[in-house]
């Protein structure tokens, strides 16, 4: 009988896949890539086609989860097809990581299109500090985004802060006081030491998950729920409000035990682990197979004794990882 469920050599069970559909983004997030970003070249990128068919692989292999991720996932050009098709499969959930900025006009089409959950991206409320953190975005569109989603029924609504010291943790309590006002979740996340950056230093700037608890804490009594999203996040509660508040803490409290997820770049690289350069080319397998499906099934299953059993992340601000975040995909 075929395989139909992806175990790693730990006993994990691998049932969520993050696809990048494009290197490419409309800002320059100083913690994602460089403000000067060379671009892959058109034929190293897979085709849209090539995605759905990795999509429909993994699916055929217990996936329930798949995230588009970036990059922007909305600059790609006819990603609303690619979204039909993969809402079409019947997960049990389907999302995507944005900036918000493709949001106010798109937001309605991805709603219909079949896809679930939105995560947002928002790392300031201030507008020039929103300018410098992502060197090209308006604050103004992301906030318009946020209110195209809700006002297109998105019932999964998440906003993404990557917290830096000196830069936006101060802005925390105001974040939290957003996203009680919207009634929306909100996930406050450590910055992952992700390719070669010059705008900061990532030792000096990390900010733990305890001490943005502790600058909540300072307002509001946070209580640990078992919730799972499916992701890496340590969700908590607060007593007066309906939203959950995020924690994702890939260095001062790494999720790899549970770890249930890999991710593929736009150019086909299946990475087993954020934190390793475990990968296995699947572009390969999906040009020299173009009719059939089942080398690139054998190659996923065999992907799957690459899987590391933790990363190892340093807090000192080096790099373990030379490609950048919008290379690896969310």
């Amino acid at each position: 009988m075929p395989q139909t469920t992806l175990t790693d050599r730990f006993g994990r069970t691998v049932n969520y896949v993050r696809l990048s559909v494009t290197d490419r983004c409309d800002f320059r997030c100083v913690y994602c890539m460089a403000e000067e970003m060379t671009f892959l070249p058109r034929q190293q990128v897979l085709t849209l086609e090539e995605i759905a068919r990795v999509a429909r692989t993994f699916v055929s292999l217990g996936t329930e989860k798949i995230r588009l991720t970036g990059g922007e996932p909305l600059v790609r050009k006819d990603i609303l097809e690619l979204v039909k098709e993969i809402g079409s499969y019947g997960l049990r959930d389907f999302a995507m990581t944005t900036n918000g900025s493709q949001l106010p006009t798109m937001a309605e089409s991805l709603r219909r299109a079949g896809l679930n959950r939105l995560n947002i991206s928002l790392d300031s409320l201030d507008p020039d500090k929103f300018h410098r953190i992502t060197r090209t975005g308006r604050l103004s569109q992301v906030l318009d985004g946020i209110e195209a989603a809700k006002d297109a029924g998105f019932q999964g609504i998440k906003l993404n802060t990557v917290v830096m010291k000196g830069g936006n943790d101060q802005e925390v309590p105001e974040l939290v006081e957003f996203a009680r006002e919207k009634k929306v979740d909100i996930t406050f996340i450590e910055e992952m030491p992700l390719g070669e950056i010059s705008d900061h230093d990532r030792g000096l700037v990390l900010c733990t998950s305890d001490e943005v608890r502790g600058i909540i804490g300072q307002r509001h009594e946070l209580t640990p729920t078992p919730e799972d999203s499916g992701g890496p996040a340590r969700y908590y509660r607060m007593a007066d409000s309906d939203i959950r508040v995020g924690f994702i803490s890939p260095h001062s409290h790494n999720f790899c035990a549970t770890c249930n997820r890999v991710r593929m770049t736009v150019e086909g690289r299946l990475l087993l682990c954020l934190g390793n350069e475990h990968s296995v080319d699947l572009r390969h397998v999906l040009r020299a197979h173009p009719e059939s499906d089942a080398p690139l099934r054998e190659a996923i299953i065999s992907a799957m004794d690459l899987k590391p059993e933790r990363h190892h992340f340093s807090t000192d601000g080096d790099v373990q990882i030379l490609r950048f975040m919008n290379m690896t995909g969310g």
